[in-house]
């Protein structure tokens, strides 16, 4: 009979290891049907979480061969098929783990709580009216409160992996976004402050949340949708607004960035003479010239038009 090997990274509260198990392969199943299979049959202790095994619930989430996934949806057929024989089963990553592939949520959740992400109604509502809205508003929300917080987004996050003191797990951005955009919410600072104040503008882009999210979300996107709506509110004193300003203002007059006055614009005078040592050594090697003087490239007309056209669709 065929066999399918599982190479599943355990955890015992004081050191990891990796121990293999081999049991007969099944068609038709799941990552965690595999996972049952290995406690009922061979191994009880071994330890993680499941419950709605409808893809809902999003307890079941781990790292198959170095992809987050929904253990419960992802089909055992597609991971041979892609992989072969033998999957590597891990907890996800930019968690704490606790035992085997269970991670720890609590200080998650913590930091969920800091973007509110829960509706602050508007005055003009009541217990008596409810908080009613059109179709077309909620459209603007619909996507984010399929959100199921799984953690996929978290684990695959590059920035999250370099640092996670300064930057929020990306389900946090789409929560906030998702209250920031209800129009019956009436204090959207409360959710678009904190988001501001702890990364939203130090996105690096990889748009892993965005490939990871089993019900197909894009916090990436909603990180870009609370960026715009901070400018709109006027909160453009920091970094993040003012590189992006400029780097509208330069593709709006030149049709390409000046970088030589990238760094002020962003940062002021005073902090981007520390990076002077830097920019001598772009200048020694001929990678910038600061007397050079940028003119607008070949066909900055039709640049202009689509930008002027990007504000009109937008408003």
């Amino acid at each position: 009979m065929r066999q399918i090997l599982y190479k599943i990274q355990r955890f015992d509260g004081v050191q990891s290891f990796v121990q293999e198990y081999s049991f007969p392969y099944e068609s038709g199943r799941t990552i965690l049907w595999g996972l049952i299979q290995i406690k009922e049959t061979i191994d009880p202790t071994l330890t993680f979480v499941a419950a709605c095994r409808s893809a809902v619930c999003g307890a079941c989430s781990v790292r198959v061969n170095g992809q987050a996934m929904l253990a419960c949806e992802v089909s055992l057929d597609d991971m041979v098929e892609r992989y072969g024989n033998i999957l590597e089963i891990a907890p996800l990553n930019n968690f704490t783990v606790i035992r085997d592939l269970v991670v720890n949520w609590e200080p998650k959740v913590k930091r969920l709580t800091e973007v509110q992400p829960w509706l602050i109604p508007q005055d003009k509502f009541t217990a008596k009216t409810g908080c009613r809205q059109t179709p077309e508003d909620f459209k603007k929300i619909n996507q984010q409160t399929a959100c199921i917080l799984c953690g996929s987004c978290a684990s695959e996050c590059n920035k999250l992996s370099i640092a996670d003191n300064d930057f929020y797990e990306p389900y946090v951005y789409s929560k906030a976004q998702r209250f920031v955009a209800d129009s019956r919410d009436g204090v959207p600072l409360a959710h678009l402050k904190p988001a501001l104040e702890k990364g939203a503008w130090k996105c690096v882009h990889c748009q892993e949340c965005v490939t990871k999210c089993p019900k197909h979300l894009e916090p990436a996107e909603d990180i870009s949708k609370l960026r715009h709506a901070s400018i709109e509110l006027g909160m453009t004193d920091n970094p993040g607004a003012r590189h992006g300003l400029a780097f509208l203002e330069d593709t709006m007059k030149l049709g390409r960035l000046n970088e030589a006055t990238m760094a002020m614009k962003t940062e002021g005078v005073f902090k981007s003479l520390t990076r002077l040592p830097f920019a001598l050594r772009l200048m020694r090697h001929g990678k910038l010239n600061p007397l050079h003087i940028q003119k607008p490239v070949k066909g900055i007309e039709q640049i202009q038009a689509i930008i002027k056209a990007a504000r009109e669709a937008k408003d």
